[in-house]
């Protein structure tokens, strides 16, 4: 039995599935285009962070990646995916307001990534061709550069971390994070 002016249920379903289709498109047009102007180098997904049982593990086994990281290829590709991986890290924890674990985390990566520009160098003085490196290491220094600007944007300028038993630690973190941005645009 047809109703007047009734739709058939069928025919809605296909209707809602397309206008749906148009919406994910278009969505997704905007967010190409958006990202087009952004640099195209990948952070690494966060992995273990402080606080879970196995970090421990997982910092002794970075640890001694660093010792079998033999050459200057090696030891850019080493220092540039720990400063990588501090700096989710840091961000990852700001984002939780675990501030002085962020802090850390941002002078660990701040610590490994000024020793992924003189790796490079070294290669260079042994005659290596570094210009696929050294585009990378812009990349990178213009990803890591952009995330510290979003740190910033959403964190105090400084935080005041209190302990249960001990002494206040003050935490400028506006200055840390201008700090890593300055490191990340001296490499370039």
């Amino acid at each position: 039995m047809k109703i007047p002016g009734h739709v058939p249920t069928k025919i809605l379903k296909i209707l809602l599935v397309i206008l749906f289709f148009f919406i994910f498109i278009l969505l997704n047009s905007q967010v190409f285009a958006a990202s087009a102007e952004k640099s195209n180098y990948v952070l690494p997904y966060p992995g273990m962070m402080p606080g879970n049982k196995l970090y421990r593990i997982y910092e002794i086994y970075d640890l001694l990646r660093k010792y079998y990281s033999f050459g200057d290829f090696s030891q850019f590709k080493y220092n540039l995916s720990m400063a990588d991986k501090y700096l989710v890290e840091a961000k990852t924890l700001f984002e939780y307001k675990q501030y002085l674990l962020g802090y850390k985390a941002l002078k660990n990566s701040d610590s490994y990534f000024k020793k992924v520009k003189p790796t490079l160098d070294s290669a260079h003085y042994h005659g290596k061709e570094v210009t696929d490196k050294s585009t990378l290491l812009k990349q990178a220094a213009n990803k890591h550069t952009e995330e510290l600007s979003k740190m910033r944007r959403d964190l105090p300028e400084s935080f005041e971390w209190k302990p249960e038993k001990s002494t206040s630690t003050g935490l400028e973190l506006w200055k840390a994070i201008d700090s890593s941005i300055k490191i990340r645009q001296s490499s370039q």
